[in-house]
């Protein structure tokens, strides 16, 4: 009898060893079906994510918060492109280390240039060279939004009414953001719709919804910014009473900041643009940056409502009540002594 229920005993843990090994294979056989997408920068991973859903395996080259201007891949990135079975681009010069990267990995996935049929704003400084930033017009996010569905059909064509339904919500979502930023805009006084910010991300966004951009650095972060591009900041500061100049997640705020201080202008908040925010904050997807930045820059230059930035906290110096509590402890040191003495 003993020995009969040390055998059923001993045949639980090899019970369970193969119904986990059975859940693993199953995983693993699942995982294995989906189709491998690669963004190279958060923006257009999260607008995969909104068509592919459960059916694609999503990874991105640049981590939120990384400028995708200075990127420098590691050989974890060529492996990212190695097992993709199909990459999204920008192109227009925003990924320059992208192709190199691909070409070096020798994948055989399928490169998707998710800025297909855009107009693209040419530069101005640099020959046969577009501004990349054309997600900024929430018009140009329907193109890349298009483009991405089209692939992920050619690529799965099994799971092509899946794509299309979640495609189709989100384009919808993207036009109602599309008219609320036009109508957000429009409020501001029109004498007061300038933009001012660290480098030049916004220009489409600007052509779009009808802001003045101005920017101390062009259009890539890798230029530094000269002293004729701060005096031309500050005469527009000077002539058009600009209220406020903003920061931007991905690029260090001194300069901008120090703009602020020297012409009396305030931080109006801080705008996300080559990357989104991390999970939990306001920029954490596509949809919610591009709202995100309309509602900081309305309430600034509108209302003169500055909005808070992760920066604040850092700047804020000697308040005065720092000084009381060190009179405080002063004070308590004082006492104290003059009641050692008096023992």
């Amino acid at each position: 009898m003993n020995t009969q229920k040390n055998t059923t005993r001993s045949r639980f843990p090899f019970f369970f060893l193969i119904l986990f090994a059975c859940m693993f294979a199953t995983l693993s056989a699942t995982a294995q079906d989906k189709l491998k997408v690669l963004g190279s920068a958060s923006m257009f991973s999260d607008m995969a994510n909104e068509i592919g859903g459960d059916k694609i395996s999503l990874k991105t080259i640049v981590p939120i918060g990384g400028d995708p201007h200075l990127h420098e891949t590691t050989p974890k990135d060529a492996i990212k492109v190695s097992e993709a079975d199909v990459i999204l681009i920008n192109g227009l010069t925003f990924e320059g280390w992208i192709i190199e990267l691909i070409e070096n990995a020798g994948t055989s996935a399928d490169v998707i240039l998710i800025t297909e049929g855009v107009n693209p704003i040419s530069s101005t400084v640099y020959k046969n060279a577009s501004d990349p930033h054309a997600w900024m017009d929430a018009k140009n996010g329907l193109v890349y939004a298009k483009n991405i569905y089209e692939a992920f059909v050619k690529n799965d064509p099994a799971n092509e009414d899946y794509y299309k339904e979640n495609y189709l919500a989100y384009k919808k979502k993207l036009e109602d953001l599309d008219s609320y930023i036009r109508l957000a805009i429009e409020s501001i006084p029109r004498d007061q719709r300038v933009l001012i910010t660290s480098h030049d991300a916004f220009s489409y966004y600007g052509k779009a919804y009808g802001l003045r951009l101005e920017a101390i650095m062009g259009i890539s972060t890798e230029a530094d910014a000269q002293t004729s591009d701060i005096v031309r900041v500050t005469e527009v500061l000077e002539k058009y009473n600009v209220p406020a100049v903003f920061i931007e997640s991905t690029i260090n705020p001194k300069l901008i900041k120090q703009v602020a201080k020297d012409n009396n202008v305030a931080i109006g908040g801080e705008l996300y643009a080559d990357s989104l925010g991390p999970k939990g904050s306001e920029g954490e997807s596509y949809y919610k940056m591009l709202k995100h930045n309309t509602d900081v820059i309305v309430s600034a230059l509108r209302n003169k409502n500055m909005s808070k930035t992760a920066h604040d906290d850092a700047d804020t110096g000697n308040p005065l009540w720092s000084y009381f509590a060190i009179i405080g402890l002063l004070a308590a040191g004082f006492i104290l002594v003059l009641f050692k003495l008096n023992k």
